[in-house]
């Protein structure tokens, strides 16, 4: 009995250290910070909820910079992958520890030899998105929460340990001294305790061709389909449209105030497209309303390279639904529209009592 309960307790331990989950590479603050750096448990992966300004900005890891000449590139166009696990020593740099490390990598496995629940989730259908964002800023004490512009978002995160991340074509290069970056996600209110994950980088914009600065980042908005509330349709002209702050949630010094059991995420739920966020730029839009109620709707600046041209079906059914027809027929719409509007209007033809049954 006593040889069960030991073993019971190692595995449960050993799932208590390897639970949650960090970006690793040698570019970010608090590489090689373990569960004895502090004297509470401040790893990468350790979740950050009800935390002081100091305790989860940049995870507190600010005096464990990376070092000098550390870099995690970012192709402009192309895309970035990152690894994402529990622990570090289930990913490649798994031999670069104070202790020299012990090697369980497993593949794509985030979590080796654990559930999915480790890194909160309960399959694939659970998962809400991870981000990258860039501050164009080479010194990270000059970094402040609003200077973070979203970039790039995966939907399908956490969930591989070799996770995509796509770049924006016209992203600019960074400054002298390279840019400061952050990895930042909020899981299912399914899988686990509601917490906010952050881990800065040091990041570097490689193949740059564009000298288009990035916009200011705005307060992201809940928008989408959200059936899990009671909201069944898209609210479209209540989202943020263009560049993004990312969400700062259940610490101090927040952005959201959302309830503990409606967590933000990245994803369609705030208008985080899946991949590069390609609408990010000072020259993106040719107008962009405050989002609201009534708001009309944001209308592109005519860049064949950033999106194509409006189809006629699209403008008929978004001339349907925005507040006013101002638009000309050469404005551009965000195309992602058009998959938000088009259930509206076939349900409105449908069942035009506005009944389901």
């Amino acid at each position: 009995m006593l040889r069960l309960l030991t073993v019971y307790t190692f595995y449960f331990t050993f799932a208590l250290v390897s639970a949650h989950s960090a970006l690793w590479h040698p570019s970010m603050w608090g590489f090689n910070v373990t569960d004895k750096t502090f004297p509470y448990d401040n790893r990468p992966v350790a979740p950050l909820r009800n935390k002081t300004f100091n305790e989860w900005w940049f995870h507190n890891h600010l005096a464990h910079p990376p070092n000098p000449g550390d870099f995690f590139e970012l192709p402009a166009g192309g895309q970035a992958t990152a690894e994402i696990a529990c622990t570090k020593d289930a990913t490649s740099f798994w031999n670069i520890a104070p202790d020299g490390g012990r090697n369980v990598q497993q593949g794509d496995n985030v979590c080796p030899n654990s559930p999915t629940l480790t890194y909160h989730t309960n399959g694939i259908d659970d998962l809400e998105g991870c981000a990258l964002a860039i501050a164009y800023k080479s010194n990270v004490e000059d970094v402040k929460p609003e200077d973070f512009t979203i970039f790039s978002v995966n939907h399908t995160c956490v969930w591989t340990r070799f996770t995509d991340f796509q770049v924006p074509t016209k992203m600019p290069e960074c400054p002298d001294g390279g840019c400061i970056c952050s990895f930042f996600w909020i899981h299912s209110p399914d899988a686990g305790g509601e917490e906010n994950y952050m881990n800065g980088f040091r990041c570097k914009i490689t193949n740059a061709t564009s000298e288009v600065a990035l916009a200011k980042p705005a307060i992201p908005r809940r928008c989408g389909e959200d059936p899990k509330n009671n909201k069944q349709f898209s609210a479209v002209q209540n989202c943020t449209y263009g560049a993004k702050q990312p969400l700062y949630w259940l610490n101090d010094n927040s952005n959201m105030f959302e309830g503990e059991h409606a967590p933000p995420v990245y994803n369609d739920l705030y208008n985080f497209a899946d991949g590069a966020q390609d609408d990010i730029f000072e020259d993106s839009y040719k107008t962009l309303p405050q989002p609201g109620v009534v708001a009309t709707l944001p209308v592109f600046a005519r860049d064949k390279d950033l999106l194509p041209p409006p189809l006629k079906t699209e403008r008929r059914f978004l001339d349907m639904f925005k507040p006013s027809n101002h638009l000309s027929e050469s404005s551009e719409v965000d195309p992602r529209l058009f998959k938000r509007y088009v259930p509206r209007y076939l349900i409105g033809m449908t069942y035009p009592s506005g009944k389901l049954n």
